[in-house]
């Protein structure tokens, strides 16, 4: 029979108290226990006393005050999350939590949060990141989810939420690439001579159709003189606390083997010698295996943001026109493929893309010229 005790807190103040045998634990065999404490009178002490005698008699066990806060769900399913994806996704979800989830629901008990409070938590994100708060609404669901799967709620206050709907606006929206002509332009604006490295990077990424970090992760044992071929079998990211790391690509089709034309290939031939010349004067050694074909002055991997900051520092002072970002140079490469007479599947072998889909659904656009020769091949056909 337990026995409620009087006691005195660390604040002076009477306190009672009471421990109460709970039976054998069926895992280890030992006695359970369960001690309560803190009730400021006797009656409340004996009231609660009741009640765990009463669910032992009637179901066996005792009930569980769950309160469990959110943060402590979430890093429960994180710790089993970064098992399941690359460190580059573990580490840009880690940061997405923490910079706008966890701010809300991190030190609320999972058990409280409302539809209500989820449902003005994502109106917050809808207007601070039209294009990301879906991302960020999907993976509350995965946490409410996961806390039903482990019993500390029975139902996914998240999954009653209205999404935001994003209004449709006049104009089109601009085309991220650039046309042959518009290509040549770009690299008019080039001192092939005075700047050879921004030259042949852009000249990678716009006549091999890489995607940045691929082509800042590529060594000089990735080209192969002889066969004029391009090796891509990694690509170069952020991992935890924005360390710069290479990953294999994402999936199997990203690990190619592209044919490179002859102009590209003069071009990296007299890269190659450059840059020996000057980390040579550096004292710098470059015959290593795995020497970056773009490194810094230090002879490291470039930041993932110089391609950016070359490509805007050279349209701004060029006034060139439409503006594009350093993904543009790849569906500028895709547009150049598919007007050459390129095939759907030989743009997605090119490119890496694991499935045909992600090819057509990307890379629809095509330029005004198609256009046009797509309406004089209907007249001629037709001829009517």
């Amino acid at each position: 029979m337990a026995t409620i005790k009087k006691y005195i807190d660390k604040d002076g103040k009477p306190r009672y108290e009471f421990q109460i045998y709970l039976g054998i634990d069926s895992q280890t065999g030992k006695k359970k226990k369960t001690r309560r404490r803190g009730f400021k009178t006797k009656n409340e002490a004996t009231i609660a006393l009741s009640r765990i005698t009463y669910n032992l008699k009637t179901k066996g066990s005792i009930p569980t005050e769950n309160n469990i806060l959110f943060k402590s769900v979430y890093d429960e399913w994180y710790a089993e999350y970064i098992n399941t994806v690359r460190e580059s996704t573990w580490a840009r979800t880690g940061g997405m939590f923490n910079n706008h989830i966890l701010p809300l629901f991190g030190n609320k008990r999972i058990r409280t949060i409302t539809i209500a409070q989820c449902q003005s938590a994502v109106n917050k994100w809808f207007k601070e990141a039209t294009r990301n708060y879906k991302r960020w609404y999907n993976y509350l669901v995965n946490i409410f989810e996961y806390a039903i799967k482990h019993g500390y709620i029975d139902s996914n206050p998240a999954k009653m939420v209205t999404l935001p709907k994003k209004q449709d606006t006049w104009g089109d929206k601009p085309e991220n690439f650039w046309n042959k002509q518009q290509l040549e332009k770009f690299f008019s604006c080039i001192d092939k001579k005075q700047e050879l490295e921004k030259y042949c990077l852009f000249r990678v990424l716009a006549f091999c159709g890489l995607r940045r970090g691929e082509c800042l992760a590529l060594t000089w044992k990735d080209l192969d003189l002889e066969h004029l071929t391009l090796r891509i079998n990694k690509t170069l990211t952020q991992g935890k606390g924005g360390k710069q790391i290479i990953q294999a690509p994402k999936t199997k089709k990203g690990r190619r083997t592209i044919m490179l034309d002859s102009t590209t290939v003069a071009l990296l031939k007299n890269w190659h010698r450059e840059q020996l010349q000057y980390f040579l004067y550096l004292g710098m050694n470059t015959l290593k295996k795995d020497q970056l074909i773009f490194a810094n002055s230090r002879n490291k991997f470039k930041s993932l943001n110089t391609p950016a900051k070359w490509l805007n520092k050279i349209i701004i002072d060029n006034k060139l026109e439409p503006r594009i970002t350093v993904h543009g140079f790849r569906h500028s490469h895709a547009s150049a493929l598919f007007a050459a007479g390129a095939t759907i599947k030989e743009v997605q072998t090119r490119l890496g893309h694991e499935d045909v889909a992600t090819t057509l659904n990307i890379y629809t656009h095509v330029t005004k010229d198609q256009n046009k020769e797509a309406v004089e091949k209907l007249t001629q056909y037709l001829n009517f």
